[in-house]
């Protein structure tokens, strides 16, 4: 074969101008296809934002049929919030590892739709690996995906297996060690699989990719719940006698004129709104009622003996308006026998001059619908009273109230009035006798005090008088020895009995005068 002809000058030219027009072709194919990511990407989120309409309203949909009917679509809804605080979470996980793919794009430097651009895959590397493993954010980013998918899957896998085994596919991460097969059969990390080496606007695609998964999800499991739930209808088939009167407590000889009527009972009937108060204060529902079974269950506290009234409404949403059914209603609570009722016919007392506390009351009547009155008596707040008798010697308390059917009750008690008993005379807070030294009487208080007394009686000194053996006897003003009877005492020997007697004492709060007020001795011990 003849030798090849050299090329001219003009060929060789020719020869290269199609070269660069190869290259030229083959780098717009690489920006087409940056392009046409970025165009796929655009299309997932116009498709999110939609979905994004469709599950909040689904959610609220739910949320209002459970709040119209808690026992058919309480635990749905409960389930469904759970899903979506994952959905939310995990949706969170998604965008925080999108701002890393092109953190020029997440700061506003470059345009998110110049997609020509987006062909870099180092910053995503950087973030999601380390040699040949991952990062801790790696790491998280896949535990992140897992938790979703097996805490899904538990909520749903129940109810809707099929849900719950897409769901599984939808969100694999690999085997259970994490692998994927590549192109030729061999197993490699599945994260690296999917974001390893590839542009960041593949990388972007693939994680909008994965957030719309997270809405397909949300759409069938709420299209399931509430399609399956929507269709049943309340059940009318629930009902038990309930006995209607019009009173709470009948009196021996009267007539009961009770009804005994048909009460809804089944789960389904429960109110939407419950609005009650006892005795005009509000009940508040989980303190002082719960909601179980169809019924409002009550539990409060039976208050004082009488009658208690219940009033207010249940509210309940049917076709879209609120129905009202009114509540009112009256139950007794009358005293507990706890104790046996024993009294001393003799020892019905009162002191003159103090404050003797009473109590005042009628078994089944309330303590505001009871009166008592007599001279020196004042009540403090209920059944507590007060009696302050001054002059005579005999008082009689009288106590009335109306039953809950109106007729009147009452009856009087007399109590003597006796004068407080004989204070003793105090030394450091020690009555009759003691021992002590010289130094410790010097210093010591006198005081008077009523041994053996029920009431809580205090009383104050502003004199008395001291004898030391071999001194005058010296008057004293006040609680303490004065500078005359601390030198008479000084002169006392050991086994000297120094006496304090005729205190000058009076009741605090009381102009009523105690009677004399017996000694205290006390015996030198150095």
């Amino acid at each position: 074969m003849a030798a090849k002809a050299a090329l001219s000058p003009r060929q060789k030219m020719i020869n290269l101008m199609y070269l660069v027009f190869i290259a030229m072709l083959a780098l717009n194919m690489d920006k087409e296809v940056l392009r046409a990511f970025g165009l796929g990407t655009e299309k997932l989120q116009a498709s999110i934002s939609m979905a994004d309409e469709r599950t909040n309203a689904a959610y609220n949909g739910l949320t209002t049929k459970a709040g119209e009917n808690a026992e058919k679509f309480g635990e749905l809804n409960k389930n469904a919030q759970k899903i979506k605080q994952l959905s939310a979470e995990f949706q969170s996980t998604l965008d925080e590892v999108r701002s890393k793919i092109n953190p020029a794009i997440a700061a506003g430097k470059i345009a998110a739709d110049d997609y020509q651009i987006q062909d870099r895959a180092d910053d995503l590397d950087q973030y999601l690996f380390k040699g040949d493993g991952y990062t801790p954010e790696g790491q998280a980013f896949v535990e992140a995906i897992n938790k979703y998918r097996a805490e899904v899957t538990t909520l749903v896998g129940k109810d809707f297996p099929e849900i719950a085994s897409a769901i599984t596919e939808r969100f694999s991460t690999g085997d259970e060690n994490g692998k994927a097969k590549n192109r030729d059969g061999k197993k490699v990390d599945w994260l690296a699989y999917n974001f390893k080496g590839f542009p960041s606007v593949a990388s972007t695609n693939r994680v909008v990719q994965m957030k719309a998964d997270v809405k397909t999800t949300e759409e069938e499991i709420l299209n399931a719940m509430l399609g399956g739930k929507l269709k049943e209808e309340i059940s009318m088939k629930n009902y038990s006698t309930l006995l209607q009167q019009p009173k709470s407590a009948y009196y021996a000889g009267e007539v009961f004129d009770g009804n005994i009527v048909l009460g809804r009972t089944d789960n389904s009937t429960k109110p939407n709104k419950v609005e009650l108060t006892l005795d005009g204060r509000k009940l508040e529902e989980g303190k002082d009622f719960t909601m179980e079974g169809g019924q409002v269950k009550l539990k409060v506290g039976a208050g004082r003996p009488g009658d208690h009234k219940i009033e207010g409404k249940l509210i309940f949403s049917q076709d879209g308006e609120d129905i009202e059914v009114p509540v009112s209603q009256i139950f007794a609570t009358i005293s507990k026998p706890n104790s046996a009722v024993i009294s001393a016919d003799k020892m019905n007392v009162v002191y003159r001059g103090v404050d003797n506390p009473m109590t005042v009351s009628i078994p089944g009547i309330p303590d505001n619908k009871v009166s008592a009155s007599a001279s020196g008596l004042r009540r403090i707040s209920g059944s507590k009273y007060v009696m302050r008798p001054t002059t005579g010697r005999e008082v009689s308390i009288k106590a009335s109230g109306k039953l809950p059917d109106g007729r009147p009750v009452g009856s009087s008690v007399k109590f003597r009035i006796k004068d407080i008993p004989r204070p003793v005379a105090t030394v450091r807070g020690e009555a009759g006798s003691t021992k002590m030294s010289r130094n410790n009487l010097s210093i010591a208080t006198v005081g008077a005090v009523l041994e053996d007394f029920d009431f809580d009686i205090n009383l104050a000194v502003s004199s008395f008088k001291i004898k030391v053996p071999g001194q005058p006897t010296i008057q004293v003003r006040g609680r303490k020895l004065d500078g005359r009877a601390k030198s008479a005492l000084k002169r006392a020997k050991r086994g000297d009995i120094v006496q304090v007697f005729d205190l000058t004492t009076s009741i605090i709060g009381s102009s009523t005068r105690p009677k004399k007020v017996s000694p205290v001795t006390i015996e030198i011990t150095n």
